[in-house]
């Protein structure tokens, strides 16, 4: 596809924190448009893996705008916990979202499982599926992830989501303490949008 193509795209997605980021690693000569400034909704995700939902998302939003959308389907897999919340990530915060209580609700699950749970390295991963789509056809779906484990407790105030509870390999704090700029350079969304680059 032929670079000067996409100068107009729309993100699709109703979270701030994700907009944010994804704004952050777009070209600066494309014209971002959210899907909040055409009060759009998010449509139900009922795929059964991050690329199928984020296909329902790209395809459903550019749909209802008629514009290039590339949407983002991203979650956290805990293999002790049999790589939950995956896909359900968003949802075990509840209907608004509420991310402390999807942490604790991980922490909860954990202690279920194995009460010394703390003492071990609780291996995870953040992955993140981007896709383009244009109307009904799919340009592009790729896939970023990062390894890691899970803090024994959450750490930071930055980010969003799970992040201050997943600390990356071969770091020592979680994602919630790092400065934004340090996250960009090495979490899930960035392994993804080094992919989906060449489509930009």
């Amino acid at each position: 596809m032929p670079k000067q193509k996409i100068n107009k795209l729309l993100i699709g997605t109703n979270n701030s924190g994700k907009l944010r980021e994804i704004k952050n690693l777009l070209p600066k000569s494309i014209k971002i448009y959210s899907t909040s400034a055409f009060n759009l909704r998010s449509p139900v995700e009922n795929g059964k893996t991050f690329r199928d939902n984020s296909l329902i998302k790209s395809k459903y939003f550019s749909k209802k705008t008629g514009l290039m959308c590339l949407a983002d389907d991203s979650g956290l897999e805990i293999d002790f916990l049999d790589k939950n919340p995956g896909i359900y990530s968003a949802r075990w915060g509840g209907r608004h979202g509420d991310f402390n209580k999807a942490i604790r609700r991980v922490y909860r699950d954990l202690n279920k499982k194995d009460k010394n749970w703390k003492n071990k390295k609780i291996k995870a991963r953040f992955i993140c599926a981007l896709s383009i789509s244009y109307l009904n056809k799919k340009i592009a779906c790729v896939l970023g992830k990062v390894e890691g484990y899970i803090s024994d407790k959450p750490k930071g105030r930055n980010g969003f989501g799970y992040d201050p509870i997943f600390i990356p390999l071969k770091k020592r704090k979680t994602f919630g303490e790092m400065k934004p700029s340090q996250k960009y350079k090495m979490d899930h969304r960035y392994q993804a949008f080094r992919k989906i680059k060449k489509f930009l």
